[in-house]
């Protein structure tokens, strides 16, 4: 009792003077430091510890000069990263991804009767699928194992249905966990298309992941790239960034399901009813499940005795696809050679050349009986298939009649057959494709438009405005 005050109350507890504490966790430690530089060294302490350690080190010393511009005054850096002074050294490779948000065809549509705005009572769950693009077939009845995983949590209805400022940094986040060893990576981003809610956005990334550790051919199959993907319903398209990557000189098309929405095969078998034959057969070829000459050779084989005419009135029902007359004007406006290779027909492919204003045709010929003037079912014989060897070697012969290095070179595709030429281009592209094809291929999109593929040499909306004018 003899230590409470007379009035009988306990003092107050020591605190901190208010000089003395600060909103800063760094600050709060650098008032221990002395107030003036402290010139002795480790030197110094340990040829003096024997005769006076205890005054040497004293509470309010510091042995080592502190500095008052950096938080780690013992030199020692605790850090993953590598810490270096200025920019990285000049030559330092980059990646460019250029990151599309999926408009035409969302990953995430309200279909379940809990969620979706519109649903009504006794509504039934819909039947489960298989994304596009993750599994050789999208048919879950076709595919013997369990069924898919749950779909990651659809983040664009969250943040907005564009690439916003959260996917960008989700997606750099990523990327900087990718390395080994651990690299400090300097970024940037552009907005191609509009700088307010944009569509389509480049960003470059330096330096790469370690090779060693991560080729560049297993980044771009990457499973954490493809849940990003699934999650803000994009598409990302990794590229080395070299002068090649912007200014390319030859640009090689396939014609069905790509320059045109349709399959000619299949439009002529509708002449002669046997269009549902045909169709399973082209469907199966395109998927890679079937040998390309072989299936052609009995495709065409169903077309004995059709008009020779036949391709007149085909012209009228092709339906030339969207962004393929802007595309293909924006490539020759940039001074790029233009080829169809197809895996079609000669006559049409030589029609759509004439449309598009492409250099090259190369298709396959059928023959035609000169007296009855109708297709005979067979190939002409002279005149090689056009299947995906066949597609490769034009690609290389065509680029070494214009001396173009093959860097330089865009090939464009959606079926099994193009995968030889997607893989041999400087840029391959998947558009719209197949799903054996869109995991396989190089690059995939799965826009609206061809002009999609102008993004990926790096030009902007104003420059693609300006070369399809």
């Amino acid at each position: 009792m003899s230590s409470l005050t007379p009035a009988g109350i306990r003092p107050s507890r020591p605190v901190l003077r208010q000089n003395l504490s600060s909103s800063s966790f760094i600050h709060d430690h650098q008032q221990y430091k002395p107030p003036v530089p402290y010139t002795q060294t480790i030197g110094n302490v340990l040829e003096n510890a024997s005769e006076s350690f205890p005054s040497a080190l004293s509470r309010n010393t510091n042995p080592i000069n502190p500095d008052p511009k950096k938080v780690t005054d013992s030199g020692i850096i605790h850090s993953i990263f590598h810490h270096q002074e200025g920019l990285l050294p000049q030559g330092t490779p980059k990646l460019v991804a250029t990151i599309f948000y999926k408009t035409s065809d969302p990953v995430h549509p309200h279909l379940h009767p809990d969620s979706s705005p519109n649903a009504r009572p006794g509504d039934k769950l819909p039947y489960p699928m298989v994304p596009v693009g993750s599994a050789p077939t999208i048919d879950i009845e076709k595919i013997p194992r369990e069924p898919p995983v749950p779909e990651p949590e659809p983040l664009d209805h969250l943040y907005g249905p564009y690439v916003s400022q959260l996917c960008l940094t989700n997606f750099l986040q990523i990327i900087e966990s990718l390395p080994t060893p651990y690299h400090r990576m300097n970024t940037s981003h552009r907005c191609l298309d509009q700088h307010d809610q944009p569509r389509v956005v480049e960003v470059t990334f330096s330096p790469p992941p370690n090779p060693d550790y991560l080729t560049f051919a297993d980044l771009r199959k990457h499973e954490s790239i493809w849940r990003f993907e699934r999650e803000w319903n994009v598409e990302v398209v990794l590229q080395k960034e070299t002068v090649f990557r912007r200014h390319k000189r030859l640009v090689v098309f396939d014609m069905d399901s790509t320059l045109i929405q349709n399959e000619v095969i299949d439009e002529i078998a509708k002449f002669i009813g046997v269009e549902k034959q045909v169709s399973e057969i082209t469907e199966r070829a395109m998927n890679g499940e079937l040998d390309f000459s072989a299936s052609l050779k009995e495709r065409v084989s169903l077309l004995k005795g059709v008009p020779a005419d036949v391709f007149e009135k085909l012209k009228s029902v092709l339906t030339i696809s969207p962004g393929a007359r802007e595309l293909c004007r924006a490539f020759k406006r940039l001074g790029c050679k233009l080829a169809v290779l197809s895996g079609g027909f000669q006559p049409l492919a030589e029609w759509l050349a004439g449309e598009l204003g492409i250099d090259y045709a190369h298709a396959n010929h059928l023959e035609i009986d000169s007296a009855s003037q109708t297709l005979t079912g067979q190939l002409v014989p002279t005149y090689p298939i056009i299947d995906a060897n066949q597609k490769r070697t034009l690609l290389h012969s065509i680029a070494a009649d214009h001396g173009v290095d093959f860097a330089q070179t865009v090939a464009v595709g959606d079926g099994a057959n193009d995968l030889l030429m997607l893989h041999a281009a400087g840029l391959g592209v998947a558009w719209r494709a197949k799903s054996k094809v869109q995991l396989e291929a190089p690059t995939r999109i799965n826009g609206e438009s061809l002009v999609d593929v102008l993004y990926l040499l790096g030009l902007n909306h104003e420059d693609i405005q300006e070369l399809i004018a």
